[in-house]
C-alpha cells in the first residue's frame, strides 16, 4: 500500500488546472480511440447509461450524502 500513499502525495500537488488538463487528456484519448475503432460506438445506448450510473454513484454519495 506504500505505492498508493506515494501516488496520493503526488496528486495532492496538482492544481485545478492540472486536473482539468488530465481530464482533457482522457477526453482526447477517447476521441482518438473512437475515430480509430468506430465499432466502439455501436453497442446499445443502455450500456452507456449503465456505465454512466456506475461512474456517478461515488461522486453523488460524496457530494450529497457523506458528511
Amino acid at each position: 500500500m506504500d505505492i498508493v500513499k506515494d501516488m496520493n502525495q503526488r496528486v495532492k500537488k496538482f492544481s485545478i488546472f492540472d486536473l482539468k488538463l488530465v481530464q482533457g487528456t482522457g477526453i482526447f484519448l477517447t476521441l482518438i480511440l473512437v475515430k480509430l475503432i468506430p465499432q466502439i460506438m455501436k453497442p446499445s445506448v443502455w450500456w452507456y447509461v449503465g456505465l454512466f450510473i456506475l461512474c456517478v454513484i461515488r461522486p453523488f454519495y460524496v457530494f450529497f450524502i457523506k458528511e
